[in-house]
């Protein structure tokens, strides 16, 4: 059962107040469905700081919202996001979120790890983490947020309360009802042939070009208005780091849009699975019929190996593997 965010919040908050808090929550939705700020409400809730109020300038109490989530990071609260430059959450990282908790807080304090896109989290990561979820220090609560809980390790997923969260962006905002239109349309041409499989590559790809170009358009940008603001009154050095970190962003930039975009396709996918097996729950119901002759040219099994490669690429993309060859080899897989 998914909640929304203030639900999951009263749950959380009132197994606090009974003494039952549990030591590691993983929190799913998609993206906007307020993950991080769920996480933010918890820090403060379990730390004594509660849902504060105040006065404004004439004395009526007003509500004071609570901080961004890295604005609570502190001597006892980690916030670990991928940072690396194939964006993964590192082993030295998980490392270091241990010392941490295994130092002692001040009474009446947790001590919290948040895994921002725990998902994110190498191999070696994940197996040091478990390590920690296994027998985790007095006073600890760790939070792993992620739109996609099914790629964490089974081992990690048992350990934890999960909370589902309930709305976030829809799959058709951002570009998503263009890619679904130009699936559909690609689609309906040919469907199960190694041409067709290239043909849909190619639509896919000019998406991703078009993510590519944006993000980079957006970092330039960024930097050249630093460069023009800052250029007088630094260093050459601190330009040249601060080149390095819009380059960074671009790239983070361009792999969060080509994660959404994966998203859509593997949702068209499971359309063509669900119509096939007449099953309710399209996320894309506007297309059913366009999809459902496609559909009824597989047979279920087939279409859900489709799916599995779509997911294998998927997952292939995220180690440093040559992305053109990686989509090629890819799509004739899952389509082919």
């Amino acid at each position: 059962m998914a909640y929304s965010a203030e639900k999951a919040f009263e749950l959380v908050s009132a197994a606090h107040e009974r003494g039952r808090l549990a030591h590691a929550f993983l929190i799913s939705g998609a993206d906007g469905s307020g993950k991080q700020e769920l996480a933010a409400r918890i820090i403060r809730h379990v730390n004594g700081g509660g849902e504060k109020s105040g006065s404004d300038l004439f004395g009526e109490a007003v509500k004071v919202e609570t901080p961004p989530l890295d604005d609570l990071e502190s001597g006892w609260v980690r916030i670990l996001r991928p940072r690396m430059k194939s964006r993964r959450i590192g082993v030295d990282e998980i490392r270091n979120l241990e010392h941490t908790l295994q130092l002692a807080a001040p009474k009446g304090e947790h001590k919290v790890g948040v895994l921002v896109e725990a998902d994110r989290m190498n191999d070696q990561a994940a197996n040091a983490f478990l390590k920690t979820l296994e027998e985790p220090p007095d006073n600890t609560l760790l939070l792993l947020l992620t739109a996609n809980p099914q790629r964490l390790l089974p081992t990690i997923l048992s350990r934890c309360v999960r909370i589902p969260l309930l709305g976030g962006r829809p799959l058709l905002e951002a570009g998503g009802a263009e890619l679904v239109a130009a699936l559909n349309h690609a689609a309906k041409r040919g469907f199960g042939t190694p041409l067709a499989a290239l043909h849909l590559k190619s639509v896919f790809s000019s998406f991703l070009a078009d993510c590519r170009q944006r993000a980079d358009a957006a970092a330039k940008a960024a930097e050249k208005e630093e460069t023009a603001a800052y250029k007088d009154g630094t260093d050459g050095a601190w330009l040249k780091d601060r080149e390095a970190f819009h380059k960074a962003a671009a790239e983070a930039e361009y792999l969060d849009s080509r994660n959404r975009l994966f998203d859509v396709l593997m949702s068209w996918m499971a359309d063509l699975l669900r119509l096939r097996a007449n099953a309710a729950g399209l996320d894309f119901p506007d297309s059913a019929g366009v999809l459902k002759p496609i559909a009824e040219k597989d047979t279920e099994a087939r279409l859900l190996q489709r799916l599995e490669a779509l997911d294998a690429l998927r997952r292939s993309l995220e180690t440093n593997t040559f992305e053109p060859l990686a989509l090629e080899v890819g799509f004739l897989k899952a389509f082919g």
